[in-house]
């Protein structure tokens, strides 16, 4: 999957990136659900092992345009994992009581407990996109909390915490595909937002704050990885292929349990 991290020593250019591109997966599109579904089934194994073990945990972080795929991500690369090990945040547009408080005082509950895997449908990043795009705070803000977001991160994997960052990469043809689609379709139309459209008027902006994002918190503990996802089969593999190389780096081990098992009466 090195194709896919973002080089740490290189200036990163994320136009330089095609989001079709689908050279990373070594097969034919008609091959990718078949590897998918073993990915799929390899994720469980080690989700479990992952509980079991208790000593990790891995922090998921989904970002990318309206319509990118990040609840699709969530639905087709974990959809057979056990509900029980894996916790899902969305972060929306924060409360007064949020705003009363620092960016990340919302975020630290919901990251993972031992054992578990967090999904952050958006996330922190949203206090560096979103209030860059649209002036909502001053730049001096905005630009302090990417050394923030670098030390959160860096405290969360010393304390055994993996964190694994997406954007998922999608042109700007592909989103007017997908919007479309939405007010096409009776059963998608209700995911359909008029403001879908009004941030999609701020396309170049999002792009050259996206950039700016990857650059200055890309690091050894916490990377990037850039998924080019006008292809929702490529995404999936390569999301899917990421997660469980990870979790496989992690050498998890099931704990010993009692001695000697087999002279444990059970009436």
């Amino acid at each position: 999957m090195k194709q896919l991290r973002v080089p740490k020593a290189e200036k990163f250019r994320l136009d330089h990136v095609d989001p079709t591109d689908t050279s990373a997966f070594d097969g034919k599109k008609g091959e990718a659900e078949e590897h998918i579904e073993k990915l799929r089934s390899k994720l469980d194994e080690l989700q479990e092992l992952l509980y079991a073990d208790h000593r990790h945990a891995v922090l998921v972080v989904l970002q990318g345009m309206d319509t990118a795929g990040k609840d699709g991500v969530i639905r087709h690369v974990f959809q057979g994992v056990s509900p029980q090990g894996v916790q899902v945040a969305a972060f929306k547009a924060p409360t007064p009581a949020e705003l009363d408080h620092d960016f990340l005082w919302r975020v630290h509950p919901q990251t993972p407990g031992k054992g578990h895997i967090s999904i952050f449908n958006r996330s922190h990043y949203e206090d560096v996109l979103a209030v860059r795009v649209h002036g909502l705070v001053p730049q001096a803000l905005w630009e302090a909390r990417y050394r923030a977001i670098n030390g959160f991160e860096r405290e969360l994997s010393e304390e055994g915490t993996t964190v694994l960052k997406f954007f998922l990469h999608i042109s700007r043809d592909e989103q007017r595909s997908r919007l479309r689609a939405r007010l096409d379709d009776p059963t998608k139309r209700w995911k359909f937002s008029p403001s879908d459209l009004h941030e999609r008027e701020f396309w170049s902006q999002y792009q050259e704050a996206y950039q700016e994002m990857i650059e200055r918190t890309n690091t050894d503990l916490a990377p990037w990885y850039v998924v080019p996802s006008d292809h929702k089969w490529f995404r999936n593999w390569a999301i899917s292929k990421v997660l469980v190389e990870e979790l496989e780096a992690l050498r998890l081990s099931y704990p010993k349990g009692p001695d000697e098992p087999s002279k444990i009466k059970i009436d």
